[in-house]
């Protein structure tokens, strides 16, 4: 199995490209379906979300011409199933947008149970009211969910939280009903603005993305478009930790930097120097980490994705830190690894208290999630001595050559998928 070996201690400097959202990709891929001509997407990320998403609609017909690692082709004018069942499916949270799109393209559709990191409960109730309120019949049956209308139609919908996943799903299942549908509650994260912009772009009729009232005139048939993926904000972010931890300097480049106040704010706050330009940022770390207080919150709060990256770099602060988790209610189990190299963090309830201690030091840890997996390698990066972090297929879901690029800014880092490989990176740079 491979992982990540890590000799620590060294400050990262020099530039690094920022691959496009994997968040905004994923719910991309399932619009493109849902018109007969060629969707044309750019600046996708080459990660295994990505790669899976892709591989699952085209089990269903849709014609995939894969141009490079970063663009493909889709066309949809050839899906002969509204079936999705793939195994692969239930490894993926965003399974859940071919329920929207193949509903209101074709009026019904048969999914896979969405599945992701065991970060905490995700309900769905709030994609399967918005379906209901459009006219659709939904039932869950062994592990499927099935969903089907006669005609789709625009009504008022308020969500009862606010939900990144079910403001995308019902755009997607909206975007071709009869008549007008407002969204009410919305989620107002930059991928649910690039949704709608290349939806647009496809011929649709939605105003207000970004905001908390989305509205929606359906309209009949879409049409093909060339469209570019945003910059990945949490990507972006975690460099910018990596360069607070290790005492670095990064110019972050290919970036939207009003994506990342929330983050820039916190690191400022825990003395670093940011330097914004038009499509990039500059972190500059202080001569010492001050601790700070971080709650998560939708967009444009602090990003639950970003928190555990955070975390890793306040095990460090001078100072006690606490981090409160209000989005997901499991994502604190990193903090378990973090404290085999040296961390004084315990949890109470859904936050984390941190207290400094100036320098962690190398161990063998393992990735739980996603998120917490590049915690663990921001902390590697900083800690005293080598770092092991196991099961890096985590990482590899939404981080695009995130080694090579690491070690384009000076990190010593590699892949290895053996114990001898492990002892000969040791050796070599021992």
């Amino acid at each position: 199995m491979e992982k990540y070996i890590i000799k620590g201690g060294t400050p990262l400097y020099g530039e690094v490209d920022i691959s496009g959202a994997k968040n905004a990709a994923l719910a991309l891929i399932a619009a493109a379906i849902m018109t007969d001509e060629d969707v044309t997407l750019e600046n996708i990320p080459d990660v295994s979300d990505i790669n899976q998403l892709i591989d699952a609609i085209e089990t269903i017909g849709a014609k995939i011409n894969r141009v490079d690692r970063h663009c493909v082709i889709i066309n949809g004018g050839t899906i002969n199933s509204c079936i999705v069942e793939e195994e692969q499916m239930r490894k993926i949270r965003a399974s859940y947008y071919l329920l929207g799109a193949l509903l209101g393209k074709f009026g019904k559709a048969e999914v896979a149970l969405p599945g992701g990191c065991v970060i905490g409960e995700r309900p769905i109730d709030q994609h399967l009211k918005g379906f209901r309120a459009l006219g659709a019949t939904v039932i869950q049956d062994h592990g499927m969910l099935n969903a089907h209308a006669d005609v789709l139609r625009g009504n008022n919908i308020f969500f009862d939280v606010s939900s990144v996943g079910a403001t995308i799903n019902i755009i997607l299942a909206a975007v071709m009903a009869e008549g007008k549908t407002i969204i009410e509650n919305a989620a107002k994260e930059p991928h649910i603005v690039d949704v709608a912009n290349m939806l647009n772009s496809m011929g649709a009729d939605i105003r207000g993305a970004g905001t908390d009232k989305i509205r929606i005139n359906g309209v009949e048939k879409l049409h093909g478009t060339v469209y570019s993926t945003i910059p990945d904000q949490i990507e972006a972010g975690t460099f910018m930790c990596a360069a607070a931890a290790t005492g670095g300097e990064i110019l972050i480049k290919n970036v939207i930097p009003k994506h990342l106040e929330c983050i820039s704010s916190k690191l400022m706050e825990m003395g670093c120097t940011i330097i914004e330009y038009d499509d990039s940022v500059k972190v500059k770390a202080g001569d010492f980490i001050r601790c700070a207080n971080i709650k998560t919150l939708p967009y444009p709060g602090f990003p639950t994705d970003m928190q555990p990256q955070m975390a890793a770099v306040l095990t460090m602060a001078n100072g006690v830190s606490t981090v409160t988790e209000s989005i997901f209610e499991n994502r604190f189990k990193y903090v378990a690894e973090l404290n085999r190299m040296g961390a004084i963090t315990k949890v109470e309830g859904r936050t984390a208290i941190i207290t400094g201690v100036g320098s962690i030091q190398g161990a063998k840890v393992k990735a739980t999630d996603l998120r917490a997996g590049a915690a663990l390698v921001i902390a590697g990066l900083a800690a005293e001595g080598f770092t092991t972090v196991d099961d890096i297929v985590y990482i590899k879901r939404g981080y695009e050559r995130f080694d090579e690029k690491l070690s384009g800014l000076g990190a010593t880092i590699a892949k290895v998928d053996s114990e001898r490989e492990e002892q000969k990176f040791k050796l070599k740079v021992g």
